[in-house]
């Protein structure tokens, strides 16, 4: 088998499942990109099997510890792992996410359920060539199902990859409607968010509604409107979903009346909704922050921060004395320390006080390696507001 002998210092060395192309000292056998290649240590010692892409800055991705292929008996074996696992921690099996790439052993295979539809992305070079076979997998554990590809996400240029999406096997329609702990929605899978619709925060949408009762909401990023509709069957006085996208902003209204729940839809960009609304003088008792990631790469880092202190202080103006903050990121490069911080400042800045209520995870269908830190991407506090203060 052809591979690579890593650096000695390399992350892999350390628990890490990555080599990026600065960490390789030699490549033996000449792998082409796809390929299963076994990776060493500078003693000639094998340190697992990985998927290999000279084309991407990581260049390989550890899947097994020992000497693996990736064949059809893998791809099962690891699927069914990965199902259940989630049976064990009492997530729903019939929609969620089954398989998170690296923490199931699985590097860049993304698989969604949303009851007998299941949504596939393949992220990287390798498991893209291997499509088929997981989509095999697939059907021989959970049966005749419809898969629909979801290969659409920009990430998939950095491994030399186009981008596509299309029903995969099935006939089934694509659309499809599901329930949110009692909030009904009409899915697109091929045209809604991410695979569909924002799963990772299925948990929180009953949490935050928790708080809405007798409140004004105002619910910024509302997208297909979630987080509104949940506060306004949770008793909320009254709520409004700000979003910058026409579709969404349309998607949400329907929503709202197939619920039979009042809310104000605005389609409007989110940063001058607050600016015009702090010009008003409007106040609200619960605000809710969910924006689409603010950076995809380290680089924007500076800029991200920038973004979430300018938003946080422009909404905690806007917040009644006893107010509450519901604020989420998704932005992987933005770690919990820096968000809690940048958070901290824009209190600050807005000369208010607040108390931490909570802090939230993401979902358990989207478990996180401790030695893998980029399975960790999603982050969440709710504050209140200290009158007097």
């Amino acid at each position: 088998m052809a591979g690579i002998v890593v650096k000695p210092r390399a992350r892999i060395l350390h628990g890490h499942d990555w080599v990026f192309s600065s960490e390789v000292l030699k490549v033996f056998g000449k792998p082409n990109d796809g390929d299963v290649i076994s990776l060493r240590d500078g003693r000639d010692h094998l340190i697992g099997s990985a998927i290999y892409n000279s084309k991407s800055q990581i260049v390989a991705r550890r899947f097994s510890r020992r000497k693996q292929d990736l064949d059809f008996d893998f791809f099962k074996r690891r699927i069914a792992q990965a199902a259940e696992y989630r049976a064990r921690r009492g997530i729903d099996p019939h929609l969620g996410r089954v398989v998170w790439s690296e923490s199931d052993g699985l590097p860049g295979v993304i698989i969604d359920r949303y009851g007998e539809h299941f949504v596939l992305q393949t992220l990287t070079m390798a498991m893209d060539q291997r499509k088929e076979l997981i989509a095999n997998a697939i059907v021989d554990l959970f049966g005749d199902v419809t898969i629909i590809e979801r290969n659409d996400a920009p990430v998939r240029k950095a491994e030399g990859l186009e981008l596509r999406s299309g029903i995969w096997r099935g006939q089934a329609s694509p659309e499809i409607k599901i329930d949110i702990n009692g909030v009904k929605f009409d899915v697109d899978l091929l045209r809604g968010h991410k695979t569909g619709f924002y799963l990772d925060q299925r948990a929180n949408y009953k949490i935050v509604a928790g708080y809405a009762k007798d409140r004004s909401v105002l619910d910024c990023f509302t997208s297909q409107g979630a987080f509104a509709l949940a506060c306004a069957r949770g008793g909320a006085a009254a709520v409004v979903g700000v979003d910058a996208s026409a579709e969404s902003i349309a998607v949400a209204k329907e929503n709202a009346k197939r619920n039979q729940v009042t809310a104000m839809f605005i389609e409007e960009d989110v940063f001058a909704f607050l600016r015009a609304a702090e010009k008003a003088e409007s106040e609200y008792d619960l605000i809710i922050l969910d924006p689409p990631s603010f950076t995809k790469v380290r680089g924007g880092l500076r800029d991200a921060l920038r973004g979430y202190r300018e938003l946080h202080v422009r909404a905690f103006k806007l917040l009644s004395k006893d107010g509450i903050l519901a604020t989420f990121s998704c932005s992987h490069h933005v770690n919990e320390t820096a968000f809690a911080q940048t958070i901290a400042d824009a209190l600050v800045d807005a000369r208010r006080s607040a108390r931490k209520l909570r802090r939230v995870e993401q979902a358990l269908d989207h478990p996180v390696l401790p030695t893998i830190p980029e399975t960790e991407y999603f982050k969440g506090f709710l504050l209140e507001m200290m009158p007097g203060r």
